[in-house]
């Protein structure tokens, strides 16, 4: 049974930095599913585009894998021989369920989950590279070195999809995403002091680019064919094609 995210249900005292520990990772799928947007529809259609740019002995990679959702949609829509996947996450809680996860999933497609830094991880002979909601973690400094190694280690015709919470630069349109977000974690039964408490958790650590910066860092990569696939309010995904 999914354990209801309750972290910031009570007043504070001291509101700490948001970190993927064990706490957060006890609640993570349900605190996941009620704070973004279209999570589900991003998870199920990382499976379709998986069996869609398949190629044989290759490997796919799940960086930030936090619990495993993208690993296991593409694991369940793989079917290439010699494929395998890569999945990597620098939080000791998340790598333990993640594993347990998969082990509840019968595949051929063998899994290696890593604990490790994904900005010091080599990525080769990848047809396929996820980064779901994990870009934004990064200090913005260390963010193009990423996608640059991403693209160096993928296949001719690999996919990189990338999907991040995104900054508007017009104030307008930007509060009214922000509006429309919070209207979407009320009715799925977030309190205004859980809403507060979990924003100020989040400013300092997750740092969000505009739409435009995520697009400027794939082309000078050198993803020049990408589009925009999903967006719902603040929340994207992005598609490129090396």
């Amino acid at each position: 049974m999914m354990q209801k995210d309750v972290i910031y249900a009570e007043p504070l005292a001291h509101i700490e930095d948001f970190r993927f520990d064990e706490q957060v990772a006890d609640v993570f799928a349900d605190m996941i599913q009620r704070s973004v947007p279209g999570y589900q529809t991003i998870v199920q259609t990382i499976g379709k585009l998986a069996a869609r740019y398949q190629q044989a002995d290759s490997h796919y990679y799940d960086l930030g894998c936090s619990l495993g959702a993208a690993t296991l949609a593409m694991r369940r829509n793989i079917n290439s021989s010699g494929a395998r996947i890569i999945a990597v996450d620098n939080s000791q809680a998340m790598v333990e369920r993640c594993e347990r996860h998969l082990q509840a999933f019968r595949s051929e497609v063998p899994v290696e989950v890593k604990l490790a830094d994904i900005r010091q991880l080599e990525i080769s002979n990848a047809a396929m590279v996820v980064i779901n909601f994990t870009l934004q973690f990064l200090p913005k400094t260390d963010r193009d070195a990423l996608i640059a190694n991403i693209y160096r280690g993928m296949k001719p015709g690999g996919i990189l999809v990338l999907s991040e919470k995104i900054l508007t630069s017009e104030p307008e349109t930007h509060d009214l995403l922000i509006t429309l977000h919070h209207d979407f974690k009320r009715a799925n039964g977030y309190s205004e002091l859980e809403i507060s408490q979990k924003r100020s958790a989040l400013e300092k650590v997750m740092l969000p680019d505009t739409l435009q910066e995520q697009q400027q860092r794939l082309q000078q990569s050198g993803f020049v064919k990408q589009t925009v696939w999903f967006q719902c309010f603040n929340f994207c995904s992005l598609v490129a094609i090396k």
